[in-house]
């Protein structure tokens, strides 16, 4: 029986002014949307709860982390229960006072924890004060949500292994690489990516472009150099001083982006994933098989001086 896999990625805007609980009403409304047209699993935009409040550093912010399980990862798991799907959802961890994750957890379709991971890179930018507030993940095995995470989880016919990344981390192909190496067949890559929107000191447009499809071809090429499928779930919107530029897509192991959202429309992005094309894709492009690994031990390093 062939393998297979039907994805949605919900894209919305996250208002700086609206009230504590609409942005997670829209999250719920998308995913009922995605579950009717037959998603079997789920995936959130960054930060879907709030508007993305890293542009500066505020202490009162904190407030806005929650433990898991907690009010809004208590509703993505009987949310996920009520539509029989897995939802993967991008939460602001209070994990001990003072200590907060950016963190994805995955609830399988009876509403269970199937697993948890922590954004490990953390960006300090200009608007991307991300250091402030969240604390990286541990490395591998220190507890269960520690390193690079891949879960099983059920399809229509089989079972996909599924690896949870967090946007920054789209950056380093270590962190795809590694992830895919315990046998992740999908990296979801949850993201809050834009460009600075100030008239006089903000990037000219042909500057937004070149960035847009960096980030697009960069995961491209995790795709390409794993063998694996890549989904990467983006917001639209202004929210203060950032425009963010939607694009949400999905890109097949070849590379192909199979599926490609709207710049700056809310919108529930599908596609339907053939896990056997792995397989064919790992044959003809065996790179996984003629890694050199015992010729690797300077990616240790910080740099080779």
């Amino acid at each position: 029986m062939p393998r297979t896999l039907n994805i949605a990625l919900l894209q919305h805007a996250c208002p700086v002014d609206a009230a504590a609980d609409d942005n997670v009403e829209t999250c719920c409304r998308l995913a009922r949307d995605a579950a009717k047209q037959g998603a079997g699993l789920i995936v959130t935009q960054e930060l879907f709860a709030a508007h993305y409040f890293p542009q500066a550093e505020y202490e009162s912010l904190c407030d806005l982390a929650e433990p898991i399980p907690g009010p809004t990862s208590q509703r993505m798991a009987k949310l996920a229960a009520e539509l029989s799907v897995t939802i993967s959802a991008s939460l602001f961890e209070k994990r001990a006072p003072g200590v907060y994750h950016n963190t994805t957890a995955t609830f399988g379709p009876t509403g269970e924890l199937i697993g948890k991971y922590r954004k490990m890179h953390i960006p300090d930018d200009p608007r991307f004060y991300e250091k402030y507030y969240f604390t990286p993940g541990d490395p591998p095995g220190s507890d269960p949500g520690s390193g690079w995470q891949a879960f099983d989880m059920p399809t229509e016919d089989s079972a996909a292994r599924v690896g949870t990344l967090v946007c920054w981390d789209q950056w380093f192909p270590e962190a795809a690489r590694l992830t895919a190496l315990q046998g992740a067949e999908l990296l979801l890559y949850p993201t809050a990516i834009g460009y600075y929107n100030h008239a006089e000191l903000g990037e000219p447009p042909e500057v937004r472009e070149q960035q847009r499809d960096a980030w697009q071809t960069m995961m491209r090429s995790h795709a390409i150099a794993n063998g694996v499928y890549v989904a990467a779930a983006n917001r639209v919107g202004t929210e203060r001083d950032l425009t963010f530029w939607g694009s949400s897509f999905v890109c097949a192991p070849d590379g192909r982006v199979i599926a490609r959202a709207s710049p700056d429309k809310e919108q529930v992005l599908l596609a339907g994933l053939d896990l056997d094309a792995i397989e064919a894709q790992r044959r003809g492009w065996p790179f996984l098989r003629d890694r050199r690994v015992d010729a690797y031990r300077g990616l240790l390093d910080r740099l080779t001086d």
